[in-house]
């Protein structure tokens, strides 16, 4: 069970649930090739001198332990983020131990902006920004599927 189905109220169900795009990894799986081409060109190259080759691998060994790092944080933020629209509020929760949560009740809603580049309207991901009457919630990054999102905020 979620943040979002605690903190249902009576008679509140969830119309839509949001993710972050799976385009959070990228980083770390570039991190990941670089570290794998810097290692095969290593194995490859039998001219190499020991001591640049030691020091080749330890450079493949830190990107790679870099890209890791990387890959996990990514993996967390997706496990940790909740983004969902119910029949009355959008919720949005981040982080674990350290806790952020915003709610909005659907009726203080003004707008739903949606921004997408190029790559993201190819891969269908894009930042939420949604205002609200008095206040607004932060800019939501690399949310998966941002207008199918402002669909169900909009259509009431």
């Amino acid at each position: 069970m979620g943040y979002a189905e605690k903190v249902l109220q009576p008679g509140e169900s969830i119309k839509h649930r949001s993710k972050v795009h799976w385009i959070v990894y990228l980083p770390g799986l570039a991190s990941l090739v670089v570290a794998v081409v810097i290692f095969l060109f290593v194995a490859a190259a039998n001219a190499i001198d020991s001591n640049l080759r030691l020091a080749l691998l330890g450079l493949a060994a830190i990107i790679a332990l870099g890209a890791l790092f990387k890959l996990l944080r990514a993996w967390f933020k997706r496990w940790t983020t909740e983004i969902v629209v119910t029949d009355k509020r959008i919720i949005y929760k981040a982080g674990f131990i350290r806790r952020h949560t915003v709610e909005m009740n659907l009726d203080k809603v003004e707008s739903v902006q949606v921004e997408q580049s190029v790559t993201g309207r190819l891969l269908d991901y894009g930042t939420l920004i949604i205002r609200g009457t008095g206040a607004g919630i932060e800019p939501i990054l690399n949310v998966g599927s941002p207008l199918e999102f402002r669909s169900f905020v909009t259509a009431r």
